[in-house]
């Protein structure tokens, strides 16, 4: 035996001991001493052991015993390990292992103070045992005892600094105290030990929503493309203030922002082009959300009419075509909401023709061509576009903009309809979406593995008054109104076992959310075109139903609400999402003065006005444009030009709530209700309406997306 492989055996030996792993230890101090019998290190390494041996009756039980437990575990038959961890204990009663095994049954049941006292045991018997501080910890923080848990997961990290899980989970307590920096360090530190520790990806997507960046850091931005590259474990536009903020913060960036605003200034576009090219993260980001900031719109706005005018001067170098691929996917996800003026207009009419004739004559024109119209208007949308032969450069705006879109077409005329929609309202709010599928989105965020419904509750914290709903293995889900698939996929992930019928008004939305449906293979969702009103003809009532942004968009919300009561079992839960009164009235102020004006909803019109908005300084206006919805047209549409809105008042829900026979359970964001929490600290405050009213009058922008609550239907 070497001494390379002596001290790897001797590292190893610690990492076993330190892991709880005796036997392998002593198995790895043994060999190294039949070979070195005066090798110190592993003499001292074999005395702790048998110190060890000496303080508990036995090691514990033999080796598959344990493996049978950790495999009945993974089952989730936690009832059955812990009965089988407390024999066992009885017989080896100093076998920290084993009251590990039992802490996570028990945790793993919700019996968090018998899975407390297991864990510390665990530490008790074993002070160097990492995993038996980081679950103390994890337990520690259920309880509400962030201070006590952030010392047990660092204590976990010093006895093991490779640990990622437990700087994950000390990243969960970091979170939760708001210190949200400090919580995403530690993720990164966790990824930087383990890349593929996919929770850590997840998390730190949660910690980034509510952040702003005022320096740069190289290496969170490879993280967060990582993060973007999942494509299941975060939306992009929850976290795009953030990351755009990072951007920014590099000066490079700043100082072309800076360049653009100078009228006098005449900036060197490829340079431009190559310095973006080298932040990854910008054009990451561009491929997959609407930029929710006014300085780089002004920057790509700027860049792509320079592209158009300047084509003659285009290489078509890597760089290049990089960016102007990224620029294509940007414009086409936000619907081409920037406006252009008529030097734009008339280039490219010129550039079109070209086009077309180079391919009347078998020709391909270049790229840089292609891709320059393609951040104009989608190329599906010009007849020659069937005549492209897809190469490297445009292949993944090829895809965006015609394959996805014929995919779509297709899905539209298999898709079932319940029946016709005849209602006034209803029939204006279809043609809405028919044009602006609302809203386009590229990925989402989906829970890990689907939970119970008894899980989601507790999680949420709902208040029930009938506990049946628990019990309820694999529930029949109605999601009213489901747009373009994210609320549906996402319900479809969430809850296990389930089926979900998701029915919209909209074929576009519907085809657009069967698409994506199909290409996050998710098979429990069958999808109908359906209005609410109609919703009695399936004769079907369902343990869960959910209807968010959709009902103040109907003629009668009231009656829609009725409806959909109805098609709830009795006991059954029933989420809603409608606007509010208070959080919306500068809105309320635009939709009158754009109606007052006579201002119409052409895409035309709605970028006129929103150019308007940009340049004004008028209060509701700088409002508005703090809005994600400002950054794409059909969720401008939706936000300023909807052909019907109602607001809500908190009293006007508990009105609804009493005559529609359903129980308030509770609001479902979290960070509201941890505000709401501090005013309001009693156990019963969170489900007491009248009180959250007058928390809302204080603040009143508090509900500015939606009321997103949770009523359970009575018996």
């Amino acid at each position: 035996m070497k001494k390379l492989s002596v001290d790897k055996a001797l590292l190893n030996a610690k990492s076993h001991y330190k892991k709880g792993e005796i036997e392998k230890a002593q198995k790895l101090y043994q060999a190294v001493l039949q070979v070195f019998p005066r090798n110190k290190r592993a003499q001292k390494g074999l005395a702790a052991l048998n110190k060890s041996k000496q303080s508990a009756t036995t090691l514990g039980p033999p080796q598959n015993m344990i493996n049978q437990m950790v495999n009945l575990y993974n089952q989730g038959q936690l009832t059955t390990v812990a009965v089988q961890a407390k024999a066992l204990i009885e017989q080896y009663p100093n076998a920290f292992i084993l009251w590990n095994i039992l802490g996570a049954a028990y945790k793993g049941l919700g019996k968090t103070f018998e899975a407390s006292e297991s864990f510390k045991k665990v530490i008790k018997l074993n002070s160097n045992y990492a995993d038996g501080y980081s679950n103390f910890g994890i337990i520690l923080q259920e309880q509400g005892k962030l201070k006590e848990a952030i010392e047990a997961h660092n204590r976990a990290i010093a006895i093991r600094p490779d640990y990622a899980e437990a700087y994950n989970n000390l990243g969960n307590a970091l979170k939760e105290q708001g210190k949200l920096k400090e919580a995403i360090a530690v993720y990164s530190k966790a990824l930087t030990i383990k890349p593929d520790i996919a929770e850590a990806y997840y998390n730190i997507g949660n910690a980034l929503k509510g952040v702003v960046f005022n320096q740069p850091n190289a290496g969170l931005q490879k993280t967060i493309i990582s993060l973007l590259d999942k494509k299941s474990l975060v939306r992009p536009m929850d976290i795009a203030r953030a990351a755009i903020s990072l951007l920014k913060s590099d000066p490079r960036l700043k100082q072309h922002i800076q360049t653009f605003s100078l009228a006098e200034q005449k900036p060197n576009m490829l340079e431009i082009i190559t310095d973006l090219c080298e932040l990854p993260l910008a054009i990451k980001l561009m491929s997959v959300c609407p930029l929710f900031d006014l300085d780089l719109e002004n920057l790509l706005k700027k860049l792509r009419a320079k592209l158009l005018l300047s084509i003659s001067e285009l290489k078509g170098t890597p760089e290049e075509l990089k960016f102007q691929s990224a620029l294509a996917l940007q414009c086409f996800t936000n619907e081409y909401i920037y406006n252009q003026c008529e030097n734009e207009d008339a280039a490219l009419k010129v550039l079109e023709a070209v086009v077309k004739k180079t391919l009347s004559n078998g020709d391909q024109p270049s790229p840089q061509s292609i891709l320059i119209l393609a951040s104009y208007k989608p190329l599906g949308q010009y007849e020659w576009s069937s005549l492209l032969l897809v190469n490297n450069e445009i292949e993944d705006v090829f895809t965006r903009q015609v394959i996805e879109p014929n995919q779509e077409a297709q899905f539209k005329s298999i898709l079932p309809v319940l029946g016709e929609i005849t209602d006034q309202v209803s029939s204006k709010v279809r043609d809405q979406y028919e044009v602006s599928p609302y809203p386009r989105w590229v990925n989402l965020s989906l829970q890990f593995n689907p939970v119970s419904v008894s899980k989601v509750v507790t999680e949420i914290e709902l208040n029930l008054f009938n506990e049946e709903i628990k019990e309820v293995e694999a529930p029949e889900i109605l999601i009213a109104g489901c747009g373009t698939g994210q609320h549906s996929i996402g319900i479809a992930a969430m809850f296990k076992d389930s089926n979900v019928l998701a029915v919209d008004l909209s074929l576009s939305s519907l085809s657009y959310a069967k698409r994506k449906t199909e290409e996050f293979q998710i098979k429990n969702i069958d999808y109908m075109q359906a209005d609410i009103l109609t919703l009695g003809k399936l004769e079907k009532q369902f343990d869960i139903v959910q209807s968010a942004g959709v009902l103040h968009h109907m003629d009668d919300p009231v009656a829609g609400w009725k409806v959909l009561t109805d098609c709830l079992k009795p006991g059954g839960l029933m989420k809603i999402g409608l606007y509010s009164e208070l959080a919306r009235q500068h809105i309320l102020e635009i939709r009158d003065e754009i109606r007052n004006e006579g201002i119409g909803s052409s895409d035309a019109a709605m970028k006129s006005f929103r150019n308007t908005v940009m340049t004004s300084n008028q209060k509701q206006y700088q409002k508005i444009m703090n809005s994600r919805d400002f950054y794409s047209l059909s969720t401008l549409k939706d936000l300023l030009f909807h052909v019907q809105e109602h607001r809500f008042t908190i009293p006007q829900i508990q009105d609804c709530l009493s005559t529609l026979g359903l129980k308030f359970c509770g609001f479902e964001a979290n960070d509201i209700v941890s505000h709401y929490r501090l005013s309001n600290p009693n156990a019963g405050d969170p489900y007491n309406l009248e009180k959250w009213h007058a928390y809302e009058k204080v603040n009143p922008e508090v509900f500015a997306g939606m009321y997103q609550f949770w009523c359970q239907k009575i018996v």
